[in-house]
């Protein structure tokens, strides 16, 4: 698998954090405090018994250590190399204040891979309860809700309309976080939960809904979210894809052409990854976003390993054009902007400042401003809120039936894939008491 899936290159491309060894990860393990009222716990959206796990580091009991951790997130092993961990666990471990906080993230993965490198499954499918449910997109949402409902006892099939399953994790994020076989790894797992995963298909209307609300006795939806906007701006035709860009460096590097000096318009996590990515081909690489260093929708720890990796900053600049010579880019023109009143997302607004104009000289520019909102929502019939599809705090959405999670419904906090993942165990939760609830109530009706 391993072969299959790695980048045909050098150590450039390879995990930015080596694995722990085993000494390396019971002497870390054995500095946690255990708290009792444990701040990392209480900072990890999935609830992971963080002193538990790490305690049975320490003593040896790795088996033991991932089945704490996959218990509360099934997605162990990408999560401890995706997730914010300075922003959640990490940033509330208390050894923070005054020492180094225990390096949570590693010693989750240490415990993890253990299992999963090994092919010790710590899960079995429950008893079948007869009852039938179909998971729409297997991102992490996807995924988690999947395995939840397996282990429920539930026939689960997973409809995913690429090749491999694992949504953003196998194509979204950059190899030197999560290489692919990573994700694969969790795909397996799944599969060996029995559920069905069924790749090229994808859900495109009410009556595709409406065909598998015929089928199954639930639907749940894991969306996503849907391409890189258009900024309508001259020649913005050769712009680059920056999530394609990410992919491509996953999967195949010789097919990414890039010139030597690159601009990536953006300051979110998909931007640095990007740039990140141009940056250890070799290239030239500048970040250009109209608002400033604060402003960026990046994590703070994300921006400053982009300073690390030599990723230059061009702050309060707008692109309003690309400059194309014989069909090849020669430069990003840009207009400087200073920061006005907070508009709907509640930062200062961009400015023009009129004549300011000026072009950043580079051969290729890199387009990752975000996604576009899920238009599959209206296509499907459900009520969406901000372009988002609706769903109460269960996650119903307005279709009986019905359950929606992970970015598709992100219309507040951070779409992370933590936070996808506590989407499908709660959705898994409400299905499975919604369809129990269904069928005490037709047995009570039939008077058996």
């Amino acid at each position: 698998m391993t072969e299959r899936f790695s980048p045909p290159n050098s150590d450039r491309f390879a995990e930015i954090y080596p694995p722990m060894t085993e000494q390396e990860a019971v002497v870390e393990a054995n500095r946690c405090l255990y708290c009792y009222d444990a701040p990392c716990l209480q900072a990890c959206p999935t609830h992971i018994d963080i002193p538990t796990f790490i305690r049975k580091i320490a003593t040896g009991n790795l088996r033991g250590s991932a089945k704490t951790i996959l218990e509360a997130n099934f997605l162990g092993g990408t999560c401890a190399r995706v997730c914010p961990v300075e922003e959640l666990c990490e940033g509330a471990c208390v050894l923070g204040k005054d020492h180094e906080p225990i390096q949570i993230g590693r010693l989750q993965r240490h415990a993890v891979d253990f299992v999963q490198l090994k092919g010790i499954e710590v899960f079995q499918a429950g008893p079948p309860n007869g009852m039938k449910v179909a998971v729409v997109g297997s991102g992490p949402a996807g995924i988690s809700t999947a395995a939840e409902l397996a282990k429920r006892g539930y026939a689960v099939t997973l409809f995913e309309k690429r090749d491999l399953a694992g949504g953003l994790s196998t194509y979204g994020i950059i190899v030197l976080r999560e290489p692919v076989e990573v994700a694969q790894r969790e795909v397996e797992s799944l599969k060996h939960l029995g559920v069905d995963i069924r790749t090229g298909y994808e859900l495109t209307s009410r009556e595709g809904l409406d065909a598998l609300l015929t089928e199954f006795d639930a639907v749940f939806l894991g969306l996503g979210l849907g391409a890189v906007p258009a900024m309508g701006m001259p020649n913005e035709e050769h712009a680059l894809d920056g999530i394609e860009l990410i992919e491509k460096s996953k999967f195949d590097l010789s097919s990414i052409h890039v010139g030597d000096r690159v601009a990536v318009i953006g300051a979110g996590n998909t931007a640095v990854d990007a740039a990140t990515v141009a940056r250890r081909l070799g290239r030239d690489v500048t970040m250009v976003y109209r608002r400033g260093e604060s402003e960026m929708t990046a994590y703070r720890h994300e921006y400053e390993f982009a300073l690390l990796e030599g990723i230059k900053y061009e702050f309060y600049t707008q692109p309003i054009g690309i400059e194309v010579e014989n069909g090849r880019v020669t430069g990003l023109k840009c207009i400087k902007v200073a920061l006005g009143e907070p508009d709907a997302s509640g930062r200062p607004a961009p400015v023009l400042v009129a004549g300011s104009e000026f072009v950043i000289p580079c051969d290729s520019v890199v387009k990752a401003v975000g996604q576009e909102k899920p238009a599959l929502a209206t296509e499907l019939g459900l009520a969406v809120h901000k372009g988002y599809i609706e769903v109460d705090d269960d996650l119903r959405t307005s279709l009986a039936n019905v359950y929606a999670g992970g970015d598709c419904v992100r219309v507040r906090g951070n779409a992370t894939t933590v936070m996808a993942t506590q989407d499908g165990k709660i959705a898994a939760r409400a299905i499975h008491g919604d369809l129990q609830a269904k069928l005490q109530a037709a047995i009570s009706a039939a008077g058996v």
